[in-house]
């Protein structure tokens, strides 16, 4: 398998420990990219994703190198600390580039077979929020199966939990890469996901943005066929 880490933050903390956690049980090839460091830049609104093309937003090619690595993955995993209950401005931001891949827009068909997690830590509270930022793009962007795991450490820093806590994070860490591993190759979109892909379908057979409709209309998802 092919996993895919994108941090929410640059430094490497109890978040990026639980992502690799997790990806080393999972096994395969990993690669990851960590925010602002490899990414930093804001959504301008200029809308040309949209309308036209992706290939138009001024941040493209600088992005490019990141949409690779997730579209050639098998299991994404967005990893964030929370900030005031919230992911990363950086998840943030980046997350905002692939508005344009939302399903009510240009899905990219491959999603519809993978897997994703969203992983969150907090001294105390928010992982839920956190991992909701995350887990709202994983849903619209069609992943077939996801996940979320959120970590209340007691602590500022991955040297200060407690044994007791670093060992419920191995067994969950565990638990959830077995999970992946069981359904990797036979993943299916639940019925969520194929209602609102419904209800994307009218949508675009009615048509509103010509990109969308030629797009919809050129995968034959209009018609018959469907990305699963």
């Amino acid at each position: 398998m092919k996993v895919v880490i994108i941090h929410g933050q640059s430094h490497k903390g109890s978040t990026y420990h639980i992502a690799q956690m997790l990806a080393e049980k999972i096994g395969g090839d990993t690669s990851e990219f960590f925010l602002p460091r490899d990414f930093s830049d804001y959504c301008l609104g200029c809308t040309q994703c949209f309308m036209k093309s992706e290939t138009l937003c001024p941040h493209y090619e600088k992005l490019n190198v990141i949409t690779k690595a997730i579209d050639e993955a098998d299991v994404i995993i967005l990893a964030s600390p929370v900030y005031v209950y919230h992911a990363t401005g950086a998840m943030k931001s980046f997350l905002d580039h692939y508005g344009y891949r939302w399903m009510v827009h240009r899905p990219m068909e491959a999603m519809f077979k993978k897997q994703g997690v969203c992983i969150s830590t907090a001294a105390g509270a928010g992982m839920k929020s956190t991992n909701k930022d995350m887990a709202d793009s994983l849903f619209f962007w069609g992943v077939a199966k996801r996940y979320s795991y959120g970590a209340a450490i007691a602590a500022v820093n991955w040297n200060g939990i407690s044994e007791k806590k670093r060992k419920a994070i191995d067994k969950a860490t565990s638990n959830l890469a077995k999970k992946i591993k069981n359904n990797s190759g036979k993943v299916k979109p639940g019925l969520r996901t194929k209602g609102f892909f419904a209800i994307s379908r009218m949508l675009q057979k009615q048509g509103f943005n010509q990109s969308d409709v030629d797009y919809w209309k050129e995968k034959g998802w209009t018609g018959n066929k469907r990305p699963w």
